[in-house]
């Protein structure tokens, strides 16, 4: 989880291929009036993003006891309870680093639907993880490989099974 930018795919496709299940993007689930309204600059609201997060959850619900990976923003906790709703044992993993770094990374990334102009706004819905909340947050600056490891070693330390997170 974390906002545009901040590694979610990478991250995600790496640790599922570490893990050898199947990983998705959430921003696939997206319907087109989602990203059309991103495209033009807006952000999106929360009836916006309700059925896109009942779709995720569909996608993690379908995969708790075989394992996967979904890179997805999850900004708000109320978002994360949904996908919980969905899938009560996924673990989130937030890349967490500076608005300024996640700016510049949005602004190099050509074809994305999701305009630099909107990292403030994700920055400001953003609600971090809190301690009660199944998952980790690790700096986005950490290379790939280091922040896979990071999880995986979260994962032991917390007894969950390697398959199962999110």
């Amino acid at each position: 989880m974390g906002v545009s930018g901040s590694g979610k795919t990478t991250v995600g496709a790496a640790l599922a291929q570490r893990l050898r299940v199947p990983f998705t993007d959430a921003d696939d689930f997206h319907p087109a009036a989602n990203i059309a309204k991103m495209s033009a600059g807006r952000p999106l609201d929360d009836a916006d993003r309700m059925p896109w997060l009942r779709a995720v959850g569909a996608w993690l619900a379908g995969h708790a006891q075989t394992g996967g990976v979904l890179s997805c923003s999850a900004l708000k906790r109320a978002y994360r309870d949904v996908l919980r709703g969905s899938a009560p044992t996924v673990a989130f993993v937030h890349l967490a680093g500076s608005p300024a770094l996640v700016a510049r990374r949005v602004a190099g990334r050509p074809g994305h639907f999701m305009p630099a102009a909107l990292v403030a706004s994700q920055f400001h819905t953003l609600e971090p993880l809190q301690p009660d909340e199944p998952g980790v947050t690790l700096d986005l600056g950490l290379s790939v490989d280091d922040l896979v490891e990071s999880y995986l070693g979260y994962v032991a330390a917390d007894g969950r099974p390697l398959a199962q997170g999110a």
